[in-house]
């Protein structure tokens, strides 16, 4: 078997990374991050996003600093997470959608949402939620659940996958293995929910369980759960949790990937050097650092040196590199980039979603809703 040089080992390293940045465009200090670590994709955020036209180019110049297909990411959720409702429309909360007891609407929700990714260059959606919607989390997770009923959200959550595969997004399961209990913002500090194994199985994990064939990726939580795993380490660095339980017993075999690293949630466990070596050792496929840029750096190397000095580390970077690799490779949503989205397709954007939310609380419609005839995408 061939020698790993450094350099393999750098190409490997910046597939498992996703990152975030400041600005509206890719200046030269940002082109020479994205150039020097080849990530595996880039995560954009409202601060990045003034414009459909810059938007567009910020993930076009984002995706010329490498030949390897980049994961073009967002939370796109619709209600309070909605990174694009400046620039196109407002999209209506799973909350809302769910009311509607429509499994059409479910998925025209998906659907609209991916259509606005992929007019203005997205290909994945860090989307939906499979939380439940239990009385705990409500300030927390606020609309953005379901249902606290599993089928019910395995019935919203399933529609909504089939709404962005028909656009052509990539979607995602989260927060593994369920926030639904959770109390506190894993972006600030670390929930600790008290669950038993038996109910999560029976709850939480139904929808991870059911859709498992469903969902490129699955996103996991900053959270702790201790009556599970007899010890306080959050799921994003427990190997029970990610390959013990999302691997061998639900039988998962897509993308894993760790919720943000820079969140309060992890970082109170240890530095983003520990952090991201140890949730690559647990068992995630990828990390997310989204947006210090020394952060991501920092992360970044640190992989790096560890993999160089331990030859098991090296070798779970190159598996979870080659599962990257070859999910890419048979990937359709990553074939290809959008058109710039022209004035016309934006206005059509923004009455689509315009008229679902209308749709959606109730009101008549006078014309139908067209969707993928007039976006040319």
């Amino acid at each position: 078997m061939a020698k790993t040089t450094t350099q393999d080992l750098r190409q490997q390293v910046g597939q498992l990374l996703i990152l975030g940045y400041d600005g509206l465009a890719v200046d030269s200090k940002l082109r020479t991050t994205l150039s020097t670590l080849q990530p595996s994709g880039v995560i954009l955020f409202a601060r990045n996003i003034e414009d459909p036209g810059q938007t567009w180019r910020l993930l076009r110049d984002s995706q010329a600093t490498t030949p390897v297909p980049m994961f073009l990411c967002v939370d796109l959720e619709g209600g309070t997470v909605d990174r694009l409702k400046k620039v196109i429309a407002p999209a209506p909360s799973v909350e809302q959608v769910f009311a509607t007891g429509n499994r059409k609407l479910f998925r025209m929700h998906g659907k609209i949402l991916g259509l606005e990714a992929r007019a203005l260059g997205f290909n994945t959606d860090f989307a939906p939620v499979f939380d439940l919607g239990f009385e705990a989390s409500r300030s927390v997770l606020t609309s953005r659940t379901a249902s606290a009923d599993p089928k019910e959200t395995i019935a919203y959550a399933r529609a909504f996958l089939r709404g962005l595969k028909d656009s052509k997004v990539l979607g995602c399961g989260k927060h593994f293995p369920g926030l639904g209990e959770g109390n506190l913002d894993s972006h600030h500090e670390m929930p600790v929910v008290q669950k038993s194994w038996k109910a999560m199985w029976a709850e939480d994990l139904l929808p991870y369980r059911e859709l498992r064939s469903q969902i490129p990726f699955v996103m996991v939580a900053h959270a702790s759960y201790p009556e599970v795993t007899n010890n306080k380490a959050p799921a994003s660095l427990s190997k029970k949790w990610m390959q013990d339980v999302l691997r061998k017993k639900i039988g998962y075999k897509g993308l894993i990937i760790s919720d943000d690293l820079e969140m309060g949630g992890v970082l109170s466990t240890g530095d983003i050097e520990d952090v991201a070596v140890e949730t690559l050792r647990a068992g995630a496929d990828m990390f997310l650092v989204c947006h210090n840029q020394e952060l991501v750096w920092r992360g970044f190397e640190a992989v790096l040196r560890t993999a160089e000095r331990d030859r098991k580390f090296a070798a779970h970077v190159a598996q979870a590199a080659q599962r990257v690799m070859g999910y890419k490779k048979r990937c359709r949503e990553l074939r290809g980039f959008s058109a710039e989205p022209k004035s016309k397709v934006v206005g059509h954007l923004k009455k689509i979603v315009t008229d679902f939310t209308r749709i959606v609380g109730g009101e008549v419609i006078d014309d139908r809703l067209h969707t993928t005839r007039e976006i040319n995408v």
